[in-house]
């Protein structure tokens, strides 16, 4: 790719008598703003509350570019969350589908229809990789890997399917070594105080 750059630059700028030195030099500025922005893959992950909090407010900071953003939720398919009720006003660039059932997965003891319905929004991510994506959101799927919804070399092989232009968020607490290995970019989410009661409020938490 970069040899490439170096001789298309290389026909335009001799034209004008620059000098082979200048031409290199703007064709690795050219490679390398290309290079800088391919898409990436972010996990956040950890015991923390936030990740997915993180990975929409991602989201809709690319709608508000006018960029085409798909969130997919596994382990969970609740439709009274604040992400999934705004979808309506954000279309078409903010679409969200449930890859769970109502309610949570029972980490301990999860069903075969919880497995089932995991592997469909595997299915469900490839097919929306094929419109190319700003960004692809998989929340919770790194903890669908860790106990066993999905495979992890599953995951792994969706990754290697991105296109170039699209970044991807993955969450879920206890990510497996490989999809944080996978990843450019590992934010670890942690909690450092939180009050001693459970804390719920509609527009903060969900």
């Amino acid at each position: 790719m970069l040899n490439a750059r170096i001789a298309a630059v290389k026909g335009l700028s001799k034209r004008a008598g620059a000098s082979t030195a200048w031409i290199a030099g703007g064709a690795f500025a050219l490679w390398l703003k290309e290079r800088v922005n391919l898409g990436k893959i972010f996990l956040y992950t950890g015991t923390g509350a936030g990740k997915t909090t993180n990975a929409i407010g991602l989201a809709v900071r690319a709608v508000g570019h006018g960029l085409k953003v798909v969130i997919i939720q596994f382990m969970k398919g609740w439709r009274n969350t604040g992400e999934y009720l705004i979808a309506e006003r954000l279309k078409p660039e903010y679409e969200i589908h449930l890859a769970g059932r109502e309610g949570w997965v029972d980490l301990r003891n999860p069903s075969e229809e919880d497995r089932e319905t995991a592997r469909r929004g595997l299915s469900l991510a490839k097919e929306k990789l094929r419109e190319k994506p700003a960004l692809l959101v998989l929340d919770e799927v790194a903890l669908a890997a860790y106990i066993g919804l999905v495979p992890v070399d599953e995951v792994l092989k969706l990754l290697d399917e991105v296109p170039e232009e699209t970044d991807v968020v993955l969450t879920g607490r206890y990510a497996p070594p490989e999809l944080f290995n996978r990843a450019d970019f590992v934010n670890l989410v942690v909690e450092a105080k939180s009050p001693r009661e459970i804390y719920t409020k509609t527009g903060i938490t969900h």
